[in-house]
């Protein structure tokens, strides 16, 4: 992930570590408590909450932009590139469908 803090937060915890700060947690060395959540409610609602969307969903917003900038540009050569990029994320989102219902 390319976080623009991620070296900062990877070095506080390289930091924290070197002196010590994990050692003697309570718990440590345990496994994680079990979590009662066979269709992953917990995970879908954390997604949802933070805007995260299906794959074809998006590709269909990217999609709907194109259209719109189709309807608006006259210059030949930018309409021929909009339609092939119309053209691959059509064919992206029926894979992404696929994927999605597996």
């Amino acid at each position: 992930m390319d976080h623009p803090l991620a070296a900062l937060i990877n070095a506080r915890i390289a930091t924290a570590e070197a002196e010590g700060a994990f050692e003697d947690l309570p718990g440590a060395g345990k496994p994680l408590p079990q979590i009662e959540d066979p269709e992953g409610t917990v995970f879908h609602r954390m997604l949802r909450d933070s805007g995260a969307v299906p794959e074809f969903v998006a590709l269909a917003r990217e999609l709907a932009h194109l259209r719109a900038e189709l309807q608006e540009t006259g210059d030949r050569s930018r309409r021929q590139q909009i339609l092939k990029e119309m053209s691959m994320i059509e064919v992206r989102i029926d894979i992404a469908r696929q994927d999605y219902k597996k």
